[in-house]
C-alpha cells in the first residue's frame, strides 16, 4: 500500500447497513468519532503545552534564557502555522482518523526525546547549545505535527453533522485545547515540582500515546466508508452549488474570499492574546506578582476550565439564543476579554482575585476563538473546503503567535535587570503587557468594524 493510498479519504463501503439500523448506526458512530476526536485532540494540547510549564524551571537551571526560549516556542508556531495551511487543504482528501493518529503519536515521540535530552544534560554535562539547537529544531518538527490535529478535528463535523447542529457541537470540540491546557498546567505542574522539569515532557508523550489509541480506536472517516449515507442524505439538507464542484475548485473559491482574510486576522490577534497568557502567564505570575510555581500554574489551569466553558457556551448560544448570529457574542466577548486581561497585567490582588481575572479573561476568548477563528470561517464555506478555510484562518493565528513568542520573550529579557543569582533577576513586565493588551484590543476591533464581510453570502 502507498502512502497516498494509506492517507487518502476512504472509499464508500461496498456493504450497506440494512435501513432499519442506519439511524441507530449512524449515531452510534457519530457519537464515537466526535467524542475520540474531541479527547485526543486536548491530549494534543499535552504534548504542545509542555514547554511552557517547564520555562521557569529551565531559565533556573541556567540551561536557557527567556529569549532562547522564546525562538524555541516560536519555532513550533511558525511550523504550525504554515503545517496548519498545508494540512487544511490535505486534510479535505484524507483519512481523517490516520491522519489525526499519524501527528499525535510523532509528537508524543518528539517530547519523549526532549525529556531523555533533559536528562543527559543532567546527568553528563550535555553541553547547553546544543540543547538549544536540539530543542528547537525538535519542537519545530513536534509544530508540525501538531498541525495535523485540528483539521481533521474539524472536518469530522462536517462529514458527520448536519449544518443545523455544527455550532453546539464546534463549541464542545473547540473546548478540548482548555481541558489540554488544564491537564497541562495542573498534572504537568506538579510532576514538574516533584520530579524536576525533563519528567513533564515524559509525562506529556505518555499522554500522546494515550490520546493516539483513543483516535484509532474510536474515531470513523466517513458515514459512507461505514455503509451510511452521507451527512445530507441523513439529515436531507439541500446540497448548495459549491457542494457539486470538485474539491480544488471549491478551495480556490475560498482563497479569493475577503470575509476569510478578514476573519484570519481578526484571529491571529486572538492568538497573540491567547499564546501570551498560556505561554508566558505562568512565569509572569511568578516573576510580577511572587507566586510560586505550584500556584502560578494552577491559576493558569483554573483559568483553562473557563475557556471550556466559553466555548461551550458561545457555539450554543450562536445557534439559539442568536440564532447563528455569530459577532454579537464575538462583540460581547472581545469587550469583556479586553477588561479581564487589563485588570490581570495591571492590577495586583490576591489568589483568588487572579483566578478570577485570568478565568474571565479565558471564558471571554474561549468564546471568542469559537466563533472567529472556527464558526465563522466554517459557517461561510462549503463542506468541502471546511479544511481549506481552517488552513487559511491557522496560517495567519499561528504566524502571529510565533511572532508573539519572540517579541514577548525579548521584551521580557530586554526589561530585566540582571543579578549575580539569574533566579533573583528583577523583571519590568510593563511593556510586553502592552503589547498582549493593544493586540486584545485590535481583536475585538476588526471583527466589530468589517462583520459585514464575515457574514455568508456577503
Amino acid at each position: 500500500m502507498s502512502l497516498y493510498s494509506f492517507y487518502r479519504i476512504s472509499k464508500p463501503s461496498e456493504g450497506k447497513v440494512p435501513p432499519e439500523d442506519v439511524d441507530r448506526i449512524y449515531k452510534k458512530l457519530r457519537r464515537n468519532t466526535f467524542w475520540g476526536a474531541t479527547v485526543a485532540y486536548s491530549l494534543y494540547y499535552v504534548c504542545r503545552l509542555s514547554l511552557s510549564v517547564v520555562k521557569q524551571p529551565i531559565i533556573d537551571s541556567e540551561l536557557l534564557t527567556a529569549g532562547q526560549l522564546g525562538i524555541i516556542g516560536s519555532a513550533l508556531l511558525f511550523v504550525y502555522a504554515v503545517g496548519k495551511f498545508m494540512n487544511g487543504f490535505i486534510a479535505d482528501y484524507c483519512n481523517i482518523r490516520r491522519f489525526m493518529a499519524t501527528g499525535l503519536a510523532v509528537s508524543a515521540l518528539v517530547n519523549l526525546i526532549m525529556g531523555v535530552l533533559g536528562f543527559l544534560y543532567s546527568d553528563i554535562g550535555f553541553a547547553s547549545v546544543a540543547v538549544f539547537i536540539s530543542f528547537a529544531i525538535l519542537w519545530g518538527i513536534n509544530g508540525w505535527m501538531q498541525s495535523m490535529g485540528s483539521p481533521p478535528g474539524i472536518i469530522n463535523l462536517s462529514r458527520w453533522f448536519p449544518l443545523n447542529r455544527r455550532g453546539t457541537y464546534y463549541g464542545i470540540f473547540s473546548a478540548s485545547p482548555y481541558l489540554g491546557e488544564f491537564l497541562s498546567f495542573i498534572v504537568i505542574g506538579a510532576i514538574v515540582g516533584t520530579f524536576g522539569w525533563q519528567s513533564g515532557f515524559i509525562f506529556s508523550a505518555a499522554s500522546g500515546v494515550i490520546g493516539t489509541i483513543i483516535i484509532l480506536f474510536c474515531m470513523s472517516d466517513t458515514p459512507e466508508s461505514k455503509g451510511l449515507p452521507s451527512v445530507q442524505d441523513l439529515s436531507s439538507e439541500q446540497l448548495r452549488s459549491e457542494d457539486r464542484m470538485k474539491t480544488s475548485e471549491v478551495q480556490k473559491i475560498v482563497l479569493k474570499h475577503p470575509g476569510i482574510w478578514i476573519i484570519a486576522a481578526a484571529s491571529a490577534f486572538i492568538y497573540i492574546t491567547k499564546y501570551a497568557v498560556a505561554g508566558w502567564g505562568v512565569l509572569f505570575l511568578q516573576k510580577e506578582k511572587m507566586f510560586s510555581l505550584e500556584s502560578a500554574s494552577q491559576i493558569i489551569a483554573f483559568s483553562a476550565i473557563f475557556g471550556v466553558v466559553g466555548t461551550v457556551l458561545a457555539g450554543w448560544l450562536s445557534d439559539t439564543v442568536f440564532r447563528s448570529d455569530r459577532i454579537k457574542p464575538a462583540i460581547l466577548s472581545g469587550v469583556l476579554g479586553f477588561a479581564a486581561l487589563a485588570l490581570f497585567l495591571f492590577s495586583g490582588g490576591s489568589y483568588v482575585m487572579n483566578v478570577i481575572y485570568v478565568s474571565v479573561f479565558s471564558l471571554a476568548i474561549g468564546v471568542l476563538y469559537c466563533i472567529v477563528a472556527g464558526l465563522m470561517a466554517v459557517d461561510i464555506v462549503p463542506r468541502k473546503a471546511t479544511g481549506a478555510a481552517l488552513g487559511i484562518v491557522g496560517i495567519s493565528s499561528y504566524l502571529a503567535a510565533g511572532i508573539q513568542d519572540i517579541a514577548s520573550g525579548y521584551l521580557i529579557e530586554g526589561n530585566m535587570q540582571q543579578t549575580a543569582d539569574v533566579a533573583d533577576a528583577v523583571y519590568n513586565f510593563t511593556p510586553v503587557s502592552v503589547f498582549w493588551l493593544a493586540a486584545a484590543l485590535i481583536s475585538f476591533l476588526l471583527p466589530v468594524f468589517n462583520w459585514k464581510k464575515m457574514m455568508p453570502g456577503k
